[in-house]
């Protein structure tokens, strides 16, 4: 004789069920809005839709060195030192970089019409690392010597970094947009002197 469950035992099963599930899924709840907590400041997805615009003017030389020179003459131009073309690695960059020398003997790093993502901790570097395409390329800016010229002002736009009087141009000769949070490169150039 085959047995038939008994509906009088069916309503008991079902808050049984309720109890188990709500003991499962309030924990997974709580643990998974934890982890999601703690990685957003890490990797801060909202940097990837917002866009900070940076519009710096050419660089000129100081007032100091302007009223040193011919008081009816103007300053000179800055001269390009170094110059490159962006290419694209972890994210789509384009742009140009020119490093200018003043007429008070510093340099600037200039980045021109720069077009990138944002993202966590992007910092702008001077290196000794080859520039190489494609995903080839992402990693190898820390690999060897670098100059931290300071964090990227903006996504979009032309901005001025200085350049450290000891930075050799001859040995550092490409730069990278580095994000420092997760060792990547977004996009970079090698730089040709004159």
């Amino acid at each position: 004789m085959t047995s038939t469950p008994d509906r009088d035992t069916e309503p008991a099963r079902r808050p049984r069920r309720r109890v188990l599930r709500r003991r499962v899924l309030v924990p997974a709840a709580v643990v998974l809005a934890v982890v999601v907590g703690a990685l957003l400041p890490v990797f801060q997805p909202w940097r990837l839709v917002l866009d900070q615009q940076v519009d710096e003017a050419v660089p000129a030389a100081s007032a100091e060195a302007a009223e040193a020179g011919a008081p009816a003459a103007a300053p000179p131009e800055p001269v390009v030192v170094a110059s490159g073309e962006l290419i694209s690695h972890e994210h789509a960059t384009t742009g140009s970089v020119q490093v200018l020398s003043l007429a008070d003997g510093s340099r600037v790093l200039r980045l021109v019409d720069l077009d990138t993502s944002d993202g966590p901790a992007l910092r702008v570097w001077l290196t000794d690392a080859p520039v190489l395409g494609g995903r080839d390329g992402w990693h190898v800016f820390d690999d060897g010597r670098y100059a931290d010229l300071g964090e990227l002002k903006g996504n979009l736009g032309s901005q001025n970094y200085p350049v450290p009087p000891e930075v050799d141009l001859a040995a550092l000769t490409s730069l990278s947009i580095w994000c420092d949070r997760f060792d990547v490169s977004f996009g970079a150039a090698a730089l040709t002197l004159g």
